[in-house]
């Protein structure tokens, strides 16, 4: 059902994000070294990979630890969240590791025995810090249980109850969420009571729609049936996360490495609009395979430009939800790393090498999203960073096209692996969004 993925990055540990019962806020962590990231830049020429890019790889999605690994997996842990934290992101892990997963399935695999389990949830525990992180205990682990004796379901049960409480001892910040089905699958009272068993009281939720495509109000009417159901049996306060990385077409067969009328859905944020909804989350990274055509897990090109070609575009100038969104994102036009023919309005290009910023605000009651143009000096410039100004009580929520450091006062926003080349006297675009009241038009470029 859930295909695997795996990648390793490294970093160092700073503030980010904050956790409270049943709420999320902040920005997602987008790895800059994904496997889809990883593709674009090495594929710059094909034609595919403009739409891949802007739609796929221009987004935060799941980081899967899939492989049994006990040794190394702390240390594989502790790099990614360095690296989030550094970035001030919230950073998603995909937890894919039960014993006899996906019933032998496509994605089969996981620890040898419920022991070994343990050991490597210790060791995964053991390198989640201590800031916000969000984690998707086991895909398929409670709805798929078919292939199980009763004795078996138990043991599943109770490891799943204490891998739980094990990250929530070595991180009390971490958001654990525990494997929902989705809304076709078992029943919303069904669900609920495989939750109840597996010590959903010691999570913070469940997650449902994981390698689906549900729609994302049809997961939310199951959501709140699902809480409903967990009220009546004395547990109270969980909330949902809906992955929606592939909900915006068709519904149908959960496989979709031969579909082509499926589309990328919700793109992610924890700005969900829902009091019962902490986010939406493309945990299913969009372009990797299910296992029936290709290797589960393997990036696919062709699925990826099948799921976003057509597909609305990111947000980037519309303020944040107030009402709960649909499935459909809104359709302004994505920022770009297509360099305009001229220097932006009401700024001049410098005069020698380095490089430029200029600043365009979109403001509202409460919040704003910032366009930032960088463009080059005489000479072509191989990176860049842009040092931007905050108000007084105005902080950076989500940023697209650039990674950034810090949320507020001094910020600085560096480029990504696509867009930090920029030809001599031509620019690229990066963007943010932010609460409170938006920075001046001039910032500092240092390229």
């Amino acid at each position: 059902m859930a295909a695997v993925a795996a990648a390793t990055v490294v970093g160092v540990c700073l503030t980010v994000g904050s956790a409270s019962a049943g709420t999320l806020s902040g920005s997602l962590y987008r790895d800059p070294s994904s496997a889809v990231v990883r593709w674009v830049a090495a594929n710059p020429g094909d034609s595919r990979t403009a739409v891949i890019r802007d739609k796929i790889a221009s987004q935060p999605q799941a980081r899967w630890f899939a492989n049994f690994n006990p040794s190394t997996v702390q240390s594989e842990v502790s790099g990614h969240i360095g690296a989030a934290n550094a970035a001030q992101q919230i950073p998603v892990l995909a937890v894919y590791e039960i014993t006899n997963r996906d019933c032998g399935g496509a994605s089969a695999g996981g620890a040898p025995d419920l022991n070994q389990y343990q050991t490597w949830v210790s060791n995964f525990a053991r390198g989640l810090g201590n800031q916000t992180v969000i984690i998707i205990l086991e895909t398929d682990s409670l709805a798929l249980l078919t292939c199980l004796s009763s004795g078996e379901i138990s043991a599943r049960n109770e490891a799943i109850s204490t891998a739980t409480r094990t990250i929530k001892s070595a991180n009390p910040n971490a958001k654990v969420y525990l494997d929902g089905g989705h809304s076709t699958w078992n029943s919303a009272g069904e669900t609920a009571n495989r939750l109840r068993a597996a010590g959903v009281q010691y999570a913070d939720g469940f997650f449902t729609n994981v390698s689906n495509y549900n729609s994302t109000s049809g997961e939310a009417n199951f959501g709140r049936n699902v809480i409903s159901a967990l009220n009546g049996m004395g547990i109270s306060g969980k909330r949902q996360v809906i992955d929606t990385s592939r909900n915006g077409g068709a519904s149908g067969d959960w496989c979709g490495d031969d579909n082509t009328d499926r589309r990328i859905g919700q793109y992610p944020t924890t700005n969900t609009g829902d009091s019962n909804i902490d986010a939406y989350l493309w945990v299913k990274p969009p372009g990797e395979a299910d296992g029936c055509r290709y290797t589960a897990g393997s990036f696919q090109p062709d699925l990826a430009f099948s799921l976003a070609n057509g597909a609305p575009n990111p947000p980037t100038t519309a303020p944040p939800t107030t009402t709960p969104p649909t499935t459909t994102p809104p359709t302004t036009t994505p920022p770009t790393t297509t360099p305009p023919t001229t220097p932006p309005p009401n700024s001049s290009p410098p005069t020698g090498d380095g490089c430029y910023a200029d600043v365009a605000v979109n403001q509202w009651a409460g919040g704003f999203t910032a366009t930032v143009t960088v463009t080059a000096g005489k000479s072509e410039i191989n990176g860049w960073k842009v040092t931007v100004e905050l108000p007084a009580g105005a902080a950076v929520t989500g940023t697209w096209n650039a990674q950034a450091s810090g949320t507020s006062g001094t910020v600085q926003f560096t480029n990504v692996s696509y867009n930090g080349r920029v030809a001599g006297r031509q620019s690229t675009t990066f963007g943010f969004q932010g609460t409170g009241t938006g920075p001046g038009r001039i910032a500092v470029c240092v390229g």
